[in-house]
């Protein structure tokens, strides 16, 4: 805790989903849900930011009634409080082509974001004529995960993250939740210092490294846990209330 002192304030709470905020089931539990509710009573914005496009948050932040910033897409995305795009960042369509390629020549399993759409398992027909946002590899077998890895950190065009130990997350280099965090202070007026930040893999790994108090899921990845100033519980118990409780309430 060296790096966080206690007289400041928190005015902003980041939020992965997946891992951090949603169970296993995919649900928010109903003590997330009140210390969340509470936390904005109280004057604290609440920000999604998430490795999902916006297509796939929207339901979680009506039920939350969040009416704030979003950060989508790893940080490839971030919109405005009447949900306008604020910023975009996007993928070549070569550059898309040839991650297709090389998810079919390893046989993996891979999911793609574009501006419209979300594909599994599958892409459209003319990948050249989408915007894309996101890659992602779904990779069972290490030694091909690291192969392919060392293949796109060669390119030099990417920021390489995960949201499970996995697969492989794929984004423009530079693009990142702590960017797109900082964007969305900036037009606040909040310094990142007020920024409590909780995740749970590799790409909450910059947020929770940037924000003044980073926070780590018990069911994180090492390296998260270890880059945090504090672990709290896990997903399946209530761990984003609990740090919300301690930290902010």
């Amino acid at each position: 805790m060296e790096n966080f002192k206690n007289d400041v304030k928190i005015k902003l709470i980041a939020l992965d989903m997946d891992g951090t905020l949603l169970t296993n089931k995919h649900e928010i539990s109903a003590a997330n849900r009140q210390a969340i509710k509470e936390a904005r009573e109280k004057g604290v914005i609440v920000v999604l930011s998430t490795g999902r496009s916006i297509r796939k948050v929207r339901r979680h932040m009506d039920s939350l009634e969040l009416t704030s910033y979003l950060v989508t897409v790893n940080g490839s995305e971030i919109w405005d409080e009447n949900r306008e795009l604020v910023e975009r960042s996007i993928v070549k369509t070569d550059l898309m082509q040839w991650m297709w390629s090389l998810s079919q020549e390893h046989n993996t399993g891979f999911w793609a974001i574009s501006t419209e759409n979300n594909y599994y398992g599958e892409m459209p027909g003319d990948i050249h004529e989408h915007e894309w946002l996101k890659f992602g590899f779904t990779i069972e077998d290490d030694t091909i995960r690291e192969k392919i890895f060392f293949e796109l950190q060669e390119k030099g065009e990417f920021e390489l993250t995960n949201s499970t130990p996995k697969n492989i997350e794929v984004n423009p280099s530079g693009i990142n939740k702590a960017k797109g965090l900082q964007i969305v202070c900036e037009r606040l007026g909040i310094e990142m210092k007020n920024v409590m930040a909780v995740g749970d893999s590799l790409n909450d790994l910059a947020m929770i490294e940037e924000a003044g108090l980073g926070v780590a899921m018990e069911n994180a990845q090492d390296i998260v846990k270890k880059a945090a100033d504090w672990v709290t519980a896990s997903n399946n118990e209530d761990g984003v209330a609990i740090a919300i409780q301690k930290w902010v309430l």
